[in-house]
Order: C-alpha cells, then structure tokens, then sequence
C-alpha cells in the first residue's frame, strides 16, 4: 500500500512533455527551417543576377575596347568581336551600332554595345570613337 501511495504522489506531480508542448515546439521549428530555406533560395538568385551582370558587363566592356581598337569606319558598321566559348559565356551575344555626332562626319561616333543572354537584354555600355 505505501508502494502504491509513492506512485500516485510522484505521477502527479510528474513533470514531463506533452503532446501539446511537442507539436508547439515542432511548429516553430518548422518555421524557422522555412525562413531559413527562404533565406537561401534569395542568396541564390541573387548571386545568379549578379553573375550574370559581371559576366555582361565584363563582355561590354571588351566589346568596347575592341571597337575602339578597330580602324575608323565612316558608315559607322563594326563586327562585334568573338565571344569567348567557355561555359560563362554559353548563350551570350553582343550587338553594335554607331552613329556620328555631325553631318557630315567629322571623325566622332557614339559607339553602343548591347550585351544580350538568352535573347533578353542585360547590359548597354555607350562610349565615343574617334578617327585618329
């Protein structure tokens, strides 16, 4: 009898976990989990958007040069120059136009690279040329 008087006092006053302390616990651990997640999926984007400005602006900008180094052309046409083949540059196009300043041409053009990926534009980079 006293065994069994000893057991009754101490499942009463037994201190434990329930179910509901549980679930509670379990829930704002899942939110946690979820914003983490959240967290990681936006630092993924943006480290591809940046990449794929770097990558653009990196292709203007040797375009650029390129262009400036060619010979002065007085209908103001310039091939782009080769993009590179390694995987960076996979789907990558570059586009040229020039216009000069006065008319008639007095030996100054803007010069205007348009980097596309993927057909869609992603970078324009305006410069001057000048027939030296």
């Amino acid at each position: 009898m006293r065994l069994f008087r000893k057991l009754l006092r101490f499942s009463n006053g037994e201190s434990g976990v329930t179910f509901i302390e549980t679930i509670v616990a379990l829930a704002i651990l899942g939110m946690i989990g979820v914003t983490f997640l959240n967290g990681l999926t936006t630092a993924s984007k943006a480290v591809l958007i940046t990449d794929r400005q770097t990558t653009a602006t990196n292709l203007a900008q040797s375009q650029m040069e390129w262009v400036k180094n060619a010979d002065y052309s007085p209908t103001g046409q310039y091939l782009p120059a080769p993009i590179p083949g390694s995987k960076d540059y996979i789907d990558y196009s570059a586009a040229i136009s020039a216009q000069s300043l006065n008319t008639p041409d007095n030996g100054i053009q803007k010069i205007t690279v348009r980097i596309y990926h993927s057909g869609e534009p992603v970078m324009i980079l305006e410069g001057y040329k000048v027939d030296r």
